[in-house]
């Protein structure tokens, strides 16, 4: 029993020891604690407020000194089919979302210049489950949106670290 009990927490320490963190858990510089927003689809704010809220970061009203600001631009979302079926319906589609977004201090100074970012996702679209495919295609739109919001976090991340050096 005492060898079963190490056993699982030397396992623990040694998870715990390389750097994992249960998913959805995002670590967020004291920089980035603030950001502002501006532009952007619901569907994309809200995904930023899931990655930002849990690091005790928040979205301001309006851009702040102190915090960060993203632009975001020419927001697409689109589809398209891949393959069809022996009835001419679709079988495959690829979901495609584009966007483009600039990075400022919170004193408008450009931090990183206009950006584009693109996600494209493929899956097979049964004909005979519809309802469920369509919650499935909105669930892949949300992990594209998701997807987006911790690159812009990323990218904005290594602006910053590159500015404080």
């Amino acid at each position: 029993m005492f060898a079963k009990s190490l056993l699982i927490l030397c396992a623990a320490l040694l998870v715990t020891a390389c750097g994992f963190h249960p998913r959805g858990e995002y670590a967020v510089p004291s920089s980035l604690k603030n950001v502002y927003l501006e532009g952007g689809s619901y569907n994309l704010r809200d995904q930023f407020a899931k990655v930002i809220r849990p690091a005790a970061g928040h979205f301001p009203t309006q851009a702040i000194p102190d915090g960060v600001t993203i632009k975001l631009f020419s927001e697409q979302s689109n589809s398209r089919v891949l393959s069809l079926n022996d009835r001419g319906r679709s079988n495959e589609l690829e979901l495609y979302y584009h966007l483009e977004y600039e990075i400022h201090s919170g004193r408008n100074e450009v931090l990183l210049p206009r950006q584009a970012l693109e996600i494209k996702r493929e899956y097979f679209n049964n004909q005979s489950d519809i309802l469920a495919k369509d919650y499935e295609q909105t669930m892949i739109r949300n992990e594209m949106y998701e997807q987006a919001a911790h690159t812009i976090i990323n990218r904005a991340r290594v602006v910053l670290n590159a500015n404080d050096k």
